[in-house]
């Protein structure tokens, strides 16, 4: 099913669990974990069974950041990955969200840790739930570096300015409650208990047309920064051919009989 050392990959009925598997290190990203990380993405874009995706951290931890260690030039685990990032240099913005958008709906589960380029990618997913004591922040200024993964860019676009512009310019942590409150986050649940909410979220997408989610998803990142005129044509646009699916008239004929759809992606 794929995955590498630090990246485990599962289904879960028609959902995909990616799980950055470095515990020992708060899941810091690794060359092996960027690798794997890619190629779930590509895998649940290219596989029709695959409806929603899941990406979750292992040991209680969702991702602390970039490896420093390997950043100051000591080196880096996966020597073995060198080739796939000579062959695309992009691949590590793709890893972690900044290049690249899955067809298919992204929920995150949090626990822990989920700080620095941990709350980067977080900003590239779709849905988002956290433990109550997982724990939020763009750390870099503090550091003296800069939130290159796309936070000075995204992060105003998905809570107020005010509250981005707090986040990226003290560098201070942040609670699942105050994450919460902000809206950087849906979901705050008790600990242990992210990932059962997070799939049970992804069951509930499951259910739906998948030729409507993707649609409905599409749409609304396409049109973000449209005017209203220009959203609502290319809403119609995308839309309007989602009626004439089987897809479609499976709902209808499903709601008229009482019972649940069967979709083929059709």
């Amino acid at each position: 099913m794929g995955g590498t050392e630090h990246l485990a990959v599962r289904r879960e009925g028609a959902t995909l669990v990616l799980t950055l598997n470095r515990p020992e290190a708060k899941n810091a990203l690794s060359l092996p974990m960027l690798v794997g990380l890619y190629d779930g993405w590509i895998a649940a874009d290219e596989d029709d069974e695959v409806r929603s995706i899941v990406l979750t951290g292992a040991g209680g931890a969702f991702c602390a950041g970039m490896d420093l260690k390997a950043l100051a030039g000591k080196g880096m685990e996966g020597q073995q990955y060198r080739d796939r990032l000579k062959a695309d240099p992009d691949l590590h913005w793709k890893a972690m969200l900044r290049h690249h958008r899955p067809r298919k709906p992204v929920i995150a589960a949090v626990e822990g840790h989920c700080v620095a380029g941990g709350t980067e990618i977080l900003q590239g997913t779709d849905i988002r739930v956290a433990g109550e004591s997982a724990t939020f922040g763009l750390f870099e200024v503090k550091r003296g570096l800069f939130p290159i993964g796309g936070s000075t860019v995204r992060l105003q676009r998905q809570i107020p300015r005010t509250h981005a512009l707090e986040m990226l310019l003290t560098g201070r942590p942040y609670s699942a409650r105050e994450a919460a409150g902000i809206g950087l986050i849906g979901h705050v649940v008790p600990d242990g208990t992210a990932i059962t909410k997070a799939l049970a979220i992804a069951e509930q997408i499951n259910a739906c047309g998948p030729l409507a989610v993707e649609a409905v998803k599409a749409s609304v990142y396409e049109t973000a920064e449209m005017t209203e005129a220009d959203g609502l044509a290319a809403e119609l646009k995308r839309g309007w051919p989602i009626f004439d699916t089987a897809d479609a008239k499976e709902g209808a004929r499903a709601f008229a009989e009482k019972r649940p759809p069967v979709y083929k992606r059709a």
